[in-house]
């Protein structure tokens, strides 16, 4: 049986008080981000693609931060152009955005 959709992002919109020591993927911008990318997602006409809001996903330390599945591939991102890189590269293309991979940066994913 096929899935439903060939890949699920999930962007962390979590917020937190402004001063909390960990931060928020939210205050550092991801909702908007997040909106961007599920407006270009369907403007490509990738209807096969889920692009969701998630709750925390525990790496507040460097977000904004995404996970695509099935693949489990983690980013961080900070822009329109980060956006746009993971939508060519790893969305339409399948070839994950190597710079702005979590790991590719020494971090571990949960």
């Amino acid at each position: 049986m096929d899935p439903y959709f060939r890949l699920h992002v999930f962007c962390c919109t979590n917020e937190r008080p402004e001063n909390h020591p960990r931060g928020s993927c939210a205050a550092k911008g991801s909702v908007k981000l997040r909106n961007y990318l599920k407006v270009r997602a369907k403007e490509l006409g990738l209807g096969d693609v889920r692009i969701n809001s998630a709750g925390c996903l525990d790496r507040c330390e460097h977000g904004p931060v995404m996970v695509i599945y099935p693949e489990g591939v983690w980013y961080t991102y900070t822009s329109v152009e980060d956006i746009e890189a993971i939508l060519s590269e790893h969305i339409q293309h399948g070839r994950p955005v190597e710079r702005l991979r979590i790991q590719a940066l020494g971090i571990q994913a949960p």
